[in-house]
């Protein structure tokens, strides 16, 4: 005999999922998505209460944790951070946007590899630094660009940090979903050794390595067609 089982609980990701389609506040929703599922399991008012109220005393600093660093960054573009970036790229004749870029590639993903993945990021390193530093080397070799091509590079470098990001990770022994697939495979009476999981991340991060360092040297003759072009 199969026990039925309850999917009731499951009401709560439904109501994040409505929450975020009709964009209201995230902290709204996500009260409303725990009020769901506590109801949903018959879950005693004040056991309700509590439990948020534990949660909201355990977290209350991490936004602390978040903007700092972006007030720093602020700051710090305020008083000159990217035109002192663009200045130092045209001093180096040889920078291209693809050297740059495959530069930023290896570094962000040999420290992912390491568990140092806060170095970089999209508000703290690409945004005020990288992106710039990759428009002003295409504005050093082919003068004014198109905003089309700006775009595009601050695509490609956010990309690139994505790339690094996400593949050097898997290299760090101690990543989250290294640490998962261990002990669900534990679970089913394979023992694995986290080490030997992370092992097997160092091929798929060179493949992934050499693939989007070949585009971005792509992405130099691309540069070099549209400098041509006008």
């Amino acid at each position: 005999m199969q026990t039925a089982v309850n999917l009731w609980p499951l009401i709560g990701v439904a109501v994040i999922i409505v929450g975020f389609v009709l964009r209201v506040h995230p902290v709204l929703v996500v009260v409303a998505a725990c009020g769901a599922t506590g109801l949903a399991v018959a879950m005693p008012v004040e056991a309700l209460l509590a439990s948020l109220g534990s949660a909201f005393i355990k977290t209350r600093n991490l936004p602390m944790i978040l903007l700092l660093p972006l007030a720093a960054i602020g700051l710090l573009e305020r008083f000159g951070l990217k035109e002192h970036a663009q200045a130092s790229i045209a001093k180096i004749e040889s920078a291209t946007t693809g050297r740059l870029l495959i530069v930023y590639l290896f570094v962000r993903e040999v420290s992912a590899a390491f568990g140092l993945t806060s170095l970089g990021g999209h508000p703290s390193m690409v945004r005020p630094l990288v992106a710039p530093m990759a428009e002003a080397a295409a504005e050093t070799r082919k003068g004014t660009i198109t905003d089309k091509l700006r775009y595009r590079i601050r695509a490609m470098s956010a990309a690139t940090d994505n790339v690094g990001l996400f593949f050097g990770e898997d290299v760090f022994v101690a990543f989250g979903a290294i640490v998962l697939m261990q002990t669900i495979l534990a679970a089913e009476g394979i023992p694995v050794n986290p080490l030997h999981i992370a092992m097997w991340g160092i091929p798929t991060a060179i493949t992934a390595f050499i693939i989007h360092a070949w585009r971005l040297h792509r992405f130099d003759a691309e540069i070099a067609r549209d400098g041509a072009a006008k």
